[in-house]
Parts: structure tokens; C-alpha cells; sequence
């Protein structure tokens, strides 16, 4: 079974101004004349990971990892102002442009996934392939799975304290609810919020709990950030139209891609890579027994790195 790769460090990092308002924090590791390959991490609003990086061969990549607005060491820090798909999306392709890249490797998990299919549906010419780590189609039905009616059946205990900040009479809509809260000028009651809101996100994530990830989402940094932008974008149904990813699933068909998700993800359920798939005649699904929604459980990292092995020949 294949394990992430050993630890490194960038070799250049970047403050790339994308706007008046907007810097976006880049970074370059592994081979400066390898394979282009930009990590798109999920969220929206977690930013990026040194481990993010250990899903590449550093001798045969040239690795990309870039925090979205508002998050990471992107400022300003939990902005919401500017901050929408096609902002994003925007600031991908002046990544690449800044980079000199005329063609790369998405690898993008959860929002990740999101994120790469709506790039390459807009630049085609610009995508060599996708790796996709737990699809997320980000509609409607998708957001309220995990936000309102769904997810709750597999953790009935975890949404009761996820629910338990909001009266009765405001729970018809969990997510509008939540973005009262977190657009309160209460610190503590903003806070709170956030933390019950990421809370809830991890204890859905893995197969089997994790102490070291509940710690991660609900450190104060990482939570308030990571609720608020992900809250901003369910509120706006991510910022696309109804359905979008499948109903433009044809301008897609050409880019290799594989899809690899955890059986039991239940915060992505398997349905919505399987929709995926069947709209892409060529792509590959590897649906992974033992394993839910994170990159980091062994079956997930396993087939993670056995793909970009793939890429890496295909690539080359």
C-alpha cells in the first residue's frame, strides 16, 4: 500500500496580488522542470497543508499549492469581499500564467474537486488530467445532505450539538441560520459558531475518529476562516448555476481523469462520483472499501499516490 512521500520543502513561495484587495500565497516544491501539477484544496476555506504537498514524486513533479482567498497565508485573512467561484477560478489561471505554465495536473479533493471541474470545464486546453479525492457537485441536494437532511442519520449524536446553538424555529434552514451567527459582531457568539460548524464537518470526515483532525478544524485560526468562507459559499449555492458541473460534463470528455472516493464518505456520499463518471466516458472510478471523506485515511492516500504515479508516465 502506498504512503505519502517523505517530507520537503518549497523551493519558491509567492504573494501573488490577483486584485485591489486579494493576495494569494503560492508555493513551488519538488522538480523545477517537472510535471505541472496544482493541488486545489477543499473547503472552501481550509487552505493548505505541508502534507499536501507528499501525494507527488518530488524527482518527476513540479508541485503547486496555493491558499484561496481569505484562508491560509492568503490576506486579507477570512475575507468574504471578491470572493466567489469565478474569482477563483480567475486567480487559477493567473497562477498558471504567473507560473509560465502552458498545461498541468489538477489534483483537488472535496471543494478541490469542485473547483478543478469548473477549471477545466472553462480552460480544457489548459488541463493534462484530473485526480478528483471525494466529488463534491455542490448542488443544492448535495449541500443540504450534509447541512440539513442526510448526514444527520449517520451521526445523530454530532448533529445534536451541531444543532444545538439554533432555536427550533430557525432549523428549517441550518445553513442561513449558521450565517447569521457568523456574521455577528459578537466575537464569542462568531466563534462559537464557527467551531461548532467545523466540529460537525470533522466528525463526518473519516471513516473512524480522528482527534487530530477534530483539533485541526476547530483551532480557532483554521475555524474561523473555514466556516465563515464555507458558509458564504453554501448560502450562494457556491456561486453556479443548478447542476453545473454535469450538465457541462461534455466539454470535459477528452481530460483523462480518476475519480477515487471512500464507500462510506457521508460527507460526500459515493453518488455524486459515480453521476460524475457515468457523464465521463473515459474517466476512471475507484470507489475505496474502509475508507469516508479524508485524503489521509489509507485507502484513499493509497489510491491518491497510485494515480499520480500514473500521470507521472503518462506525463511524462
Amino acid at each position: 500500500m502506498r504512503t505519502l512521500f517523505p517530507e520537503i520543502q518549497p523551493y519558491a513561495r509567492h504573494q501573488l496580488k490577483v486584485d485591489g484587495l486579494h493576495h494569494i500565497y503560492l508555493e513551488e516544491s519538488g522538480n523545477p522542470r517537472g510535471i505541472p501539477v496544482l493541488f486545489v484544496h477543499g473547503g472552501p476555506g481550509a487552505g493548505c497543508d505541508s502534507f499536501n504537498r507528499r501525494f507527488f514524486d518530488p524527482e518527476k513533479y513540479r508541485i503547486v499549492l496555493f491558499d484561496q482567498r481569505g484562508c491560509g497565508h492568503s490576506t486579507p485573512h477570512a475575507e468574504l469581499t471578491d470572493n466567489t467561484t469565478p474569482h477563483l477560478l480567475s486567480d487559477m489561471e493567473q497562477i498558471r500564467s504567473h507560473l509560465n505554465v502552458e498545461q498541468w495536473l489538477l489534483f483537488g479533493g472535496s471543494w478541490g474537486a469542485t473547483l478543478s471541474l469548473l477549471y477545466a470545464q472553462q480552460h480544457p486546453d489548459r488541463v493534462a488530467g484530473l485526480i478528483l479525492r471525494g466529488t463534491f457537485l455542490c448542488r443544492q441536494q448535495d449541500i443540504d445532505w450534509l447541512y440539513q437532511s442526510g448526514a444527520n442519520r449517520f451521526f445523530p449524536d454530532h448533529w445534536n450539538k451541531f444543532a444545538a446553538p439554533i432555536p427550533a424555529d430557525e432549523r428549517s434552514d441550518l445553513v442561513a441560520a449558521y450565517h447569521r451567527r457568523l456574521s455577528s459582531d459578537n466575537d464569542l457568539e462568531r466563534m462559537a459558531a464557527a467551531k461548532a460548524w467545523c466540529s460537525w464537518e470533522a466528525h463526518c470526515s473519516t471513516l473512524n475518529p480522528s482527534t487530530t483532525l477534530l483539533n485541526h478544524y476547530t483551532d480557532p485560526q483554521v475555524a474561523g476562516a473555514l466556516a465563515l468562507i464555507e458558509n458564504h459559499y453554501f448560502t450562494h449555492q457556491g456561486f453556479i448555476e443548478e447542476n453545473q458541473i454535469l450538465a457541462q460534463a461534455e466539454r470535459i470528455a477528452q481530460i483523462p481523469a480518476v475519480l477515487i472516493h471512500g464507500r462510506y464518505d457521508t460527507v460526500c456520499p459515493p453518488e455524486q462520483a459515480f453521476a460524475l463518471y457515468q457523464s465521463l466516458p473515459d474517466a476512471e472510478l475507484h470507489l475505496v472499501r474502509d475508507a469516508g471523506h479524508s485524503a489521509l485515511e489509507p485507502g484513499i492516500t493509497d489510491n491518491l499516490i497510485k494515480a499520480t504515479e500514473k500521470f507521472a508516465t503518462r506525463l511524462a
